[in-house]
């Protein structure tokens, strides 16, 4: 081998050598700069301000300015795509929901949260339920399911939109118990509460917007979705422990590029679940209802790929897959 061919191959050699050990180097001094954290909602709402009050707690951790930038649109899906666009070397995060992994299995997007992102920690979920106006005829989720049984077809139901997470809660719920439902769309709370409210649908599979009317004595919430009751309402059951074998938390966490190393996700992770107590934080999920829901990385990862077969096969169900 002639010697200048020979020398640009040990060149070649020490350099990738010489780059794979500064793999770890780089991610032990890791953060040198101030990380940036994606919110796919408007400032001022749960999602913003719940994760706006981890920040505090994470940056003394870190020992960098955490810079949040609200990329609203598209349901909560313009911010996770935006970010997976970026290097996944730590400096860009962002909370990701359920509406990715539904808008995907619905293709009306071309990332798959199932493969394409790396999972760091699952903070958070939503309390959501089953209500119905308080002069109703049933007093308890069996009785409705008793009903609809009965009357295939006789009960509505408002939520906030085709293929949110409560539309394909009652989906799930009506597959399980084996009733027929019509259901009726609205553009969120804003107008499925007074629907409800004035008699134009029985009733609501919806987020907890409902939560003054039930406490006014206005709604009766039947159920909540939850894995266990939520601290708010503790004497209403969950559909779970009704027996309908079902979660919808639509749960929020922090992700980031695909192909996050290892020992930054590590980082990343121990500096949210450290500030998963601050009092702050706490504070703002209690005055939005939103329980918390740790999962490690591995957790989290998982997480998302059942939840993902499980929003696959109600969808797929429903025909909402057919682009």
């Amino acid at each position: 081998m002639p010697f200048l061919q020979t020398r640009a191959i040990g060149i070649l050699f020490m350099s990738l050598l010489m780059f794979l050990y500064a793999l770890p180097a780089r991610a032990a001094e890791y953060p040198t700069k101030p990380i940036n954290v994606t919110i796919p909602f408007p400032a001022g709402g749960a999602v913003d301000l719940a994760s706006r009050s981890l920040m505090n707690d994470v940056k003394k951790d870190l020992g960098q300015p955490v810079i949040c930038e609200n990329k609203a649109g598209g349901g909560g899906t313009v911010g996770p795509s935006l970010l997976l666009t970026k290097a996944p070397d730590g400096y860009n995060i962002g909370i990701l929901t359920a509406s990715p992994t539904i808008a995907w299995h619905m293709k009306k997007i071309n990332f798959n949260p199932a493969s394409d992102v790396t999972p760091v920690i699952r903070l958070y979920g939503f309390l959501s339920g089953i209500v119905v106006r308080a002069d109703s005829q049933w007093k308890s989720l069996p009785e409705l399911i008793q009903y609809a049984k009965q009357n295939p077809q006789k009960v509505s139901y408002g939520s906030p939109g085709v293929g949110t997470p409560t539309h394909l809660g009652m989906e799930e719920l009506a597959m399980i118990a084996g009733i027929q439902l019509v259901h009726v769309p609205y553009k969120g709370g804003a107008e499925d509460i007074p629907a409800l409210l004035g008699g134009h649908v029985d009733l609501l599979s919806e987020a907890s917007g409902w939560a003054p009317m039930v406490d006014a004595g206005k709604f009766r919430l039947l159920a909540t979705y939850g894995t266990k009751r939520s601290t708010r309402y503790p004497q209403v059951p969950t559909v779970k422990e009704l027996g309908y074998e079902m979660v919808v938390d639509a749960a929020a966490g922090i992700i980031g590029p695909k192909g996050l190393p290892k020992a930054i996700v590590k980082k990343l992770h121990d500096a949210f679940h450290k500030a998963m107590d601050d009092p702050e934080f706490q504070s703002t999920l209690k005055k939005f209802d939103m329980p918390a829901l740790y999962l490690s990385s591995e957790g989290y990862e998982e997480y998302i790929r059942q939840d993902s077969e499980r929003i696959r096969k109600i969808i797929s169900r429903l025909g909402l897959d057919k682009k």
